[in-house]
């Protein structure tokens, strides 16, 4: 985990389907069992899947003002649409995280002065690990890696929180996807 950081602002996009409204309630929800304040803001296309999705989750240890995001710490960007929409919007020295399976094209963007780019095929990486549909879960945990917004335990609390009891066989897989995210 390289730094730990006390206020997080994420824009989290893809398209409708990836799972970054998940993606982005489990962020919420490790601020919320953290203690602190937090904001989450979905948006999305009229046709859910297929169509444009992101949301907005902001983790801080001070009141949040606005739940409206345009200067981002950090991006998960699932498609190469997200990467050009909101990877110019980082602030220096944030942090984006691409899912290059679909943004095959991210390096070409333009980013402030010190973005890191966490760049790799997560959508591939799932499918190959027997974990389909949980790239955004391998997103979050690189995210994780990278600005540490939380402690481990907390981010597992929120990921078993956040998987419904209906969908308790999806608990597993979605711990493994964290895990296989946070050691890329």
């Amino acid at each position: 985990m390289a730094k730990t950081t006390t206020e997080l602002l994420c824009v989290l996009s893809g398209f409708g389907g990836q799972g970054v409204l998940f993606a982005g309630k489990v962020l919420a929800n490790c601020g919320l069992i953290d203690g602190r304040h937090v904001s989450w803001m979905p948006s999305y296309g009229p046709e859910m899947r297929g169509g444009t999705a992101n949301c907005s989750v902001s983790l801080s240890v001070e009141p949040i003002g606005s739940p409206f995001i345009t200067r981002p710490t950090a991006v998960i960007a699932m498609n190469q649409p997200s990467v050009e929409k909101f990877g110019p919007t980082i602030v220096p020295g944030g942090v984006c995280v691409i899912d290059t399976t679909l943004a095959m094209k991210a390096d070409e963007i333009e980013m402030a002065e010190g973005v890191t780019r966490c760049m790799f095929p997560a959508t591939k990486i799932a499918e190959d690990e027997g974990l389909k549909g949980l790239a955004n879960i391998i997103c979050l945990g690189k995210l994780w890696a990278e600005t540490g917004f939380c402690e481990h335990d907390v981010l597992t609390a929120a990921i078993e929180k956040c998987v419904p009891p209906k969908k308790k066989h999806l608990l597993e897989p979605n711990l493994r996807a964290i895990e296989l995210g946070i050691n890329l």
